[in-house]
């Protein structure tokens, strides 16, 4: 933290603290209500992930991956599985790509609407957080009905997926997303709109669009500050280049490009635009397909390395594998996109009150299992 000067003083904001979503301490040094520097201390949730993964097959990396981003499992899922068969050479069935992409769309929804609830109690607004777990429950319960859980799925496998749709479950999604594209302008106008909620957000954390870059900052957070960015158009995998959706950026509407408001509006909008890759997915589900066809009786990739990103709720999440040809990774790290939109809070919160970094903090949507893993 350095010396402290004058009528500077240091608090501590967590561990244990409601709005640091996750176990966090924020090591802060104010001069009365203005903050002059933030130090991030992690670590409280380490559990060696990448150092445990050395140990254990390729196979029984994934539900590991389920424990990073414990709000986005199947993101976590789906950018392993994807890495993986590229380090094998496997080109797994039509079926099974479309529900990877349906099941990762839903996730993204999912997450998003705890980060935009979350967000609501952080500032103050209780109501919008009930509505919000609301439909996530009912996201969860398709998850529940597919593969039996409500939380870590352990659902995509190299080569395939655990279990093939049950019966039912595309005339369920088609139900929810029916109930659900109407509440998004309900939530639009209880929160989004909000005269006191854009008094808090509006203006407020600007995160440029070179500072974001120099960072990493990647996903939501990039684009709230006006980058044209999403690996899902700029790098495609699976079959997101055969869908037709947009890629929602700030533009300032409600103050200065990169504020805290546009970073809530974008993940607002990126919801329905998931709601319409959801719709054409499920249109265009092939009928037949076998989940398991590709899967390999052993996963023992030859020797090389692969990096490999993709688009998760929270950005640009990629693994790096490396393969000596022995059926454990020889080795395997993560790239966290809410590690590096952590490591821009200093910079952005630095000179705004106590009450400003709550809301910066939770604008910046972070998952405290992911960055420390």
């Amino acid at each position: 933290m350095g010396i402290v000067h004058g009528e500077e003083m240091v608090l501590n904001i967590g561990p244990q603290h409601p709005s640091t979503h996750g176990v966090l301490r924020l090591h802060v040094r104010t001069d009365g209500e203005i903050i002059s520097h933030i130090e991030p201390v992690i670590g409280y949730l380490h559990r060696c992930f990448e150092k445990h993964c050395e140990n254990l097959s390729y196979e029984q990396v994934i539900p590991f991956t389920d424990r990073c981003d414990y709000i986005a499992s199947m993101n976590n899922n789906f950018g392993y599985v994807v890495a993986m068969e590229e380090l094998l050479g496997i080109q797994v069935p039509e079926r099974v790509e479309y529900i990877r992409v349906i099941m990762a769309e839903l996730n993204r929804i999912a997450s998003h609407l705890v980060a935009l609830g979350t967000y609501g109690l952080d500032v103050g607004a209780f109501t919008p957080f009930l509505y919000m777990f609301r439909d996530r429950e009912r996201i969860l319960d398709l998850f529940e009905l597919t593969c039996g859980a409500r939380l870590l799925y352990n659902y995509m496998w190299v080569g395939g997926l655990s279990h093939d749709l049950p019966v039912g479950f595309v005339e369920a999604t088609y139900r929810f997303l029916d109930d659900f594209e109407p509440n998004l302008n309900e939530y639009h106008e209880l929160l989004m709109y909000n005269k006191i909620f854009i008094e808090r957000t509006a203006d407020v954390g600007i995160l440029p669009p070179d500072v974001a870059i120099s960072y990493g900052v990647t996903g939501p957070n990039l684009r709230g500050s006006g980058v044209s960015w999403d690996l899902r158009k700029d790098e495609p995998y699976s079959i997101y280049d055969r869908l037709d959706f947009e890629i929602p950026v700030g533009t300032g509407q409600m103050g200065t490009v990169g504020d805290c408001w546009d970073r809530y509006w974008v993940r607002a909008q990126e919801m329905a635009e998931s709601v319409k890759i959801l719709r054409q997915a499920l249109k265009d589900l092939p009928a037949e397909g076998d989940v398991h066809e590709a899967l390999p009786r052993k996963v023992r990739p030859p020797k090389g390395s692969i990096y490999k990103r993709t688009e998760s709720p929270r950005g640009d999440l990629a693994y790096y594998i490396i393969s000596d040809g022995k059926p454990v990774p020889f080795r395997l790290k993560m790239r966290s996109p809410a590690f590096t939109a952590l490591s821009v809070l200093s910079e952005i919160a630095s000179g705004w009150m106590i009450s400003d970094v709550i809301a910066i903090l939770g604008s910046l949507d972070i998952v405290l299992g992911e960055i420390d893993r």
